[in-house]
């Protein structure tokens, strides 16, 4: 279970305004909140290599070598290997360790492909008996890529690994004031967004039954859908000048056009047709929340550390210090 953004920002922003220590704008909570969560992320490796070698206790809930490894398999997936000719494939991009790949044919059970070196890729090749089969395949990773011998296999390739924590993001919009107001919803670069202006590739002349309601689209490049659009007249030539994205759909990618029957319109002809561009999709904006992809176990951690970075970017060493004293505390009450 992921660990809030909003009550992590807000937390801080608390504590900071108590102590009247100053404040943290969201551009610069997103980047230390990013940060501090790659930082606890990737200590979990060396936490759980460290409880490896001591004794641990039989008592449910605090074998710490389980509580770790609960905390990294919130990170743990597995996707396909995407094949790029011949026995290659390219692992997916989000990927922060290989655990093991696998070999999955319709009407057998899955195998494990055992990872060897090159050295040992030339040994093994060598003798008939160690040759690589279907049912014993072996791999070589070499540059976020792998070669999958015997080379017959050309798809079946499922990896299992642990994938890198996503940026964290506190989404705002600005509001009347100036002030900055939280978005709730989830943030995806590819969703488009309410209320932005499209562009018109080809336009039409609206006849007298036009509608000021929300229009579907009739027809489009790409494979988007369900996305409504409105539309502002010139009343004097009856020309299409604005176009605004009324609900967002799903699908769409930068570039798509969007077409619209004259029948829309309450006339006759060409049809008018939009184009979609980078300020349509969230991506361009400061919408849209991540949450941090920790154990939410962890939440007292973030917000310790991050108040740790707020007092480097107030300059205030009070903040620094009683956040290091208290994330050391932490520290020291799970690894003892």
């Amino acid at each position: 279970m992921a660990i809030s953004v909003d009550t992590v920002y807000k937390t801080v922003l608390l504590i900071l305004n108590n102590e009247q220590r100053g404040y943290m704008t969201p551009d610069e909570f997103n980047k230390i909140g990013t940060q501090v969560q790659r930082e606890i992320f990737e200590r979990y490796f060396e936490d759980l290599n460290q409880q490896l070698r001591i004794p641990q206790s039989d008592m449910e809930y605090s074998n710490r070598v389980a509580i770790t490894d609960e905390k990294i398999a919130e990170f743990k997936t597995e996707s396909d290997a995407i094949s790029t000719g011949a026995n290659t494939f390219t692992l997916p991009s989000d990927l922060y360790r290989l655990g093991s790949l696998t070999y999955e044919r319709p009407g057998f059970m899955p195998v494990e492909v055992q990872r060897v070196g090159r050295a040992e890729f030339y040994n093994i090749r060598k003798s008939p008996l160690t040759t690589p089969t279907n049912s014993k395949p072996i791999y070589l990773y070499e540059d976020n890529k792998v070669e999958i011998y015997p080379n017959t296999i050309v798809r079946g390739i499922k990896s299992q690994y642990v994938k890198k924590p996503n940026d964290v993001r506190w989404g705002y919009e600005i509001g009347d004031l100036g002030q900055y107001l939280y978005t709730e919803y989830k943030y995806n670069p590819n969703d488009l967004v309410s209320n932005s202006v499209v562009t018109i590739k080809q336009n039409v002349i609206s006849g007298s039954t036009y509608s000021s309601s929300a229009i579907s689209q009739d027809n489009t490049s790409g494979d988007g859908s369900g996305a409504t659009f409105l539309f502002q007249l010139d009343s004097g030539s009856g020309y299409v000048t604005s176009a605004l994205i009324s609900s967002i759909g799903s699908g769409y990618k930068n570039g798509d056009t969007v077409s619209f029957d004259s029948s829309n319109f309450g006339t006759t002809g060409q049809s008018l047709i939009l184009e979609l561009s980078d300020v349509n999709f969230m991506s361009s904006t400061t919408k849209g929340r991540v949450d941090f992809d920790l154990h939410n176990s962890e939440q007292v951690e973030v917000i310790l550390n991050v108040l740790f970075y707020a007092g480097v970017v107030i300059r205030d060493p009070s903040i620094i210090q009683t956040a290091t004293q208290k994330i050391q505390q932490e520290e020291v009450n799970e690894k003892s």
